[in-house]
């Protein structure tokens, strides 16, 4: 039932979702603001989305039937975390309309498969290379020079994987990650690193919400900033090959194209998240429709939302090490003309965890890049 209907799911009915952190929270949000129910499945009985849901059903992401419970009666089920088993996702699409459907999620969701269905695509990548044992790892490394060595499934926000410069680092970065099939990407000469968010709906309708300008610190993302400063022609470029890949995969709901500018101009596609996604957080202030409600437009075939940009904005996410102390002031933040505080009701910090962001908006991108940054600084003090 992965395609569904396309008439409009009417408010009153419920939307479901295979997860509740942060990402469901937003979003079960703005489905309750379009007059739309919630429920919800994820692993943590306290987690961030179960204050906005009707129902929250606490297990494992393996357990077939808590998917399949939590998808009856549910006009729709979406995601907020591709990491979930084939056979609970298919539990869920003989129930009700999952969206994205299971081959989407599927392809997604390890990267190794990911890369390769990329390639097979003609779609722009850099090079890389599959491996399944430290032999292998060591001769990528070899033949790709100073690389990156990444567990194919499970690892995000920089973990599960190594950076490396000699093969011996390969063979050893593989025997650390403990995975059984690791993917090794060579060091690229990046310039600029963006990224594009489409959502589509069953119909095939799309639209690109321009590109956001994105800085990481140790594969977490620090901030984001829209309009991301790239040429028109590189704009167009950028939008045109996410809506292309949208399109191959056939998704339903929301696509997040990460991708690298190169120094020579070249443009490649790094990965790719059926969800919404940390750099577009700042949707909520910059565009008409926040991802998040486009995401519900999206999968309940509603008329998608304009993703025109009416305010620069930026992003600058907030993680655990901030918690050391306490639950940092956020009235210092809160006192930076144009900034917001989002904090997630996560109830545990722990470095690197994401625990909220901050937004802002400015008359420039550069005046809310400015305007996060220091009401960041100040949150630190």
């Amino acid at each position: 039932m992965s395609g569904g209907t396309q008439t409009p799911v009417p408010a009153g009915a419920t939307i479901g979702f295979l997860g509740g952190g942060q990402l469901g929270r937003m979003t079960a949000m703005a489905a309750r603001t379009l007059g739309y129910d919630v429920r919800v499945l994820d692993p943590e009985k306290d987690c961030p989305a179960r204050g906005v849901s009707s129902h929250t059903i606490t297990a494992a992401w393996s357990d077939a039937v808590a998917a399949t419970e939590l998808a009856q009666g549910c006009a729709a089920v979406t995601l907020e975390i591709e990491q979930i088993p084939r056979p609970s996702l298919e539990a869920v699409a003989r129930t009700a309309p999952l969206h994205p459907g299971v081959e989407p999620v599927f392809t997604v969701q390890e990267r190794a498969r990911q890369k390769q269905w990329l390639e097979r695509h003609h779609f722009p990548l850099g090079p890389f290379r599959v491996v399944t044992d430290a032999a292998q790892a060591e001769a990528a490394v070899a033949a790709l020079g100073p690389s990156i060595v990444k567990a194919a499934m499970g690892g995000y926000d920089g973990r599960g994987q190594v950076r490396v410069k000699t093969a011996p680092e390969g063979r050893a970065a593989f025997e650390k990650l403990k995975a059984p099939v690791c993917v090794v990407e060579a060091f690229l000469d990046i310039h600029t690193e963006i990224s594009v968010l489409v959502a589509r709906r069953a119909d095939g309708t799309g639209v690109a919400y321009p590109p956001s300008r994105n800085l990481h610190t140790d594969g977490v993302l620090t901030w984001a900033v829209t309009p991301s400063g790239v040429s028109a022609e590189m704009q167009d470029r950028a939008e045109s090959l996410a809506l292309r890949i949208a399109d191959a995969l056939g998704i339903v709901g929301l696509l997040a194209v990460e991708m690298f500018i190169l120094g020579d101009g070249q443009l490649l596609v790094n990965e790719l998240a059926p969800r919404p996604h940390n750099t577009y957080h700042h949707s909520e202030r910059a565009h008409p429709t926040s991802q998040f409600e486009q995401l519900v437009r999206a999968i309940c075939h509603l008329p998608l939302g304009s993703t025109e940009i009416v305010r620069p904005a930026a992003i600058h996410n907030l993680l655990g090490d901030l918690w050391e102390q306490g639950a940092p002031d956020v009235t210092k933040a809160l006192a930076i003309p144009g900034v917001r505080v989002h904090l997630y009701g996560k109830k545990e910090a722990r470095p690197g965890r994401k625990m909220g962001h901050l937004s802002a908006d400015g008359d420039t991108p550069a005046q809310a890049l400015e305007r996060v940054c220091a009401a960041y600084e100040a949150l630190k003090r």
